[in-house]
C-alpha cells in the first residue's frame, strides 16, 4: 500500500471547452501536457489518472501513464479520485486537475506537507492580483479564517468590501486580501472514503464547486498560500495562452 499518490481525475464530458483534454497544443493533447508536467515535477510520487472515458485511457496508456477507467457518472473530481483509490488503496492522496499544465513541484509539496500535518483536505491559494479577475465568475474566491481554514467559496467576489466597492484604484491589491483558489487538493484516505459517501450539497450544486460538500457538512479544508500561479485550461482563449506560453519556452 502506496503512503502518497498523485490521481488526476479527467474526463471529456466539459460545458464550456468540449473534450478540451484532447485539444491539441504544439501537437500534444493537453491532458499529456499536465501528464508529463507532473511527472517531471515531482517524480518521487506515483501518479495515477482516474478516468471516466476509454479514450482518455487509451490515450494515457499508450504513452505509459498508469489509469483506472472510473463511473462515468460520477458527480465531481474527487468522487472520481475516491473510486480510484479503493484500487490504489494509498494512504494519502494529491489531486492534480487535468487541465493544469503549469503545476509546479512546489504547489504538489506545499500540499504534501499540509496533509501530513494533521488536516483532512487541504487546498492552496494565491491573493488576487487585479480587480478584473477577482470579479471574474470564472475564477472562484475563498475566504479565509485566522487559522488559514477555508470559510467559504464562492464564484462571488468575497469578501465584498463595502467601504470601497470600486475595485478600479492603482493599490487594489493591497486594499483588498482576496485569494484565488487553485484547484489542487489532497486528502487523507479515509476523509475521501467519506467525502465519497456524501451526496452532493445544496451550495456545491449551486456554485458547482465540489470542495463545498465538505463545509457543508462540518468539515475543515486547510488552505495553503502559494507563490506559484496557475493557468487552469478552462476556454480556447486559456488553451491559446497556454500554447504562447509554451511557443516562448521553446
Amino acid at each position: 500500500m502506496p503512503d502518497t499518490v498523485i490521481i488526476v481525475p479527467a474526463r471529456l464530458a466539459s460545458i464550456r471547452f468540449p473534450k478540451k483534454l484532447l485539444h491539441v497544443i504544439h501537437g500534444k493533447p493537453l491532458i499529456l501536457w499536465t501528464a508529463e508536467r507532473i511527472a517531471g515535477q515531482a517524480p518521487e510520487l506515483p501518479l495515477f489518472f482516474a478516468v471516466a472515458d476509454k479514450e482518455l485511457l487509451d490515450l494515457l496508456e499508450e504513452n505509459g501513464f498508469r489509469s483506472i477507467l472510473t463511473d462515468s457518472g460520477l458527480p465531481s473530481g474527487t468522487d472520481r479520485v475516491a473510486e480510484a483509490n479503493r484500487e490504489i488503496r494509498a494512504d494519502f492522496v494529491i489531486n492534480v486537475q487535468a487541465d493544469e499544465p503549469l503545476v509546479t513541484g512546489s504547489q504538489i509539496n506545499r500540499l504534501n506537507d499540509l496533509i501530513h500535518g494533521g488536516a483532512d483536505m487541504a487546498t492552496l491559494a494565491i491573493p488576487f492580483d487585479n480587480a478584473e479577475d477577482f470579479n471574474d465568475p470564472n475564477k472562484v474566491k475563498v475566504a479565509l479564517g485566522k487559522d488559514g481554514r477555508a470559510l467559504y467559496f464562492s464564484r462571488s467576489p468575497i469578501p465584498y468590501n463595502r467601504d470601497d466597492n470600486r475595485n478600479t484604484m492603482t493599490n487594489w491589491k493591497e486594499q483588498n486580501m482576496c485569494c484565488l483558489h487553485l484547484g489542487l487538493y489532497a486528502y487523507k484516505a479515509d476523509f475521501l472514503e467519506t467525502y465519497h459517501s456524501l451526496p452532493p450539497g445544496r451550495l456545491e450544486q449551486m456554485e458547482k464547486l465540489e470542495q463545498l460538500r465538505a463545509l457543508e457538512n462540518g468539515y475543515a479544508i486547510s488552505v495553503g498560500l502559494t507563490d506559484d500561479p496557475a493557468i487552469g485550461i478552462d476556454s480556447l482563449e486559456d488553451a491559446d495562452a497556454f500554447a504562447e506560453i509554451i511557443g516562448k519556452k521553446s
